[in-house]
């Protein structure tokens, strides 16, 4: 059986998200890291564009030069988190199979 998140923190200071798994691995993710993998498929075909146009420049709203940060999260079934950001955007879900492969393993209690 897959591991499934049994401990979530919010480490507002890092800003970043702390989930513990089942099997007692703790990974920690950043905000930032997290709305840039969003699996949508409105962001899955913008992260297509910008590779096949890399040179294309982007303007930018005033919303997205803000500092990425997690509003809230929340448990879509038992198998994903739906996470809504400071720029409004929560329509990924985030599997768990994701988060795994997301984030960096934190050794030790945090």
């Amino acid at each position: 059986m897959d591991p499934t998140p049994t401990e979530l923190k919010k480490l507002t200071e890092e800003n970043a998200i702390l989930i513990g798994w089942s099997d007692g691995q703790q990974r920690r993710y950043t905000f930032a890291e997290l709305r840039k993998s969003c699996p949508c498929v409105t962001c899955r075909n913008e992260r297509k564009a910008a590779q096949a146009e890399p040179m294309k420049l982007t303007v930018l709203s005033p919303v997205e030069l803000q500092p990425v940060k997690v509003e809230r999260m929340s448990l879509a079934g038992n198998y994903a988190y739906r996470i809504t950001f400071n720029d409004g955007h929560n329509t990924g879900l985030f599997t768990f199979e994701l988060l795994r492969k997301l984030g960096t393993v934190v050794d030790g209690p945090s």
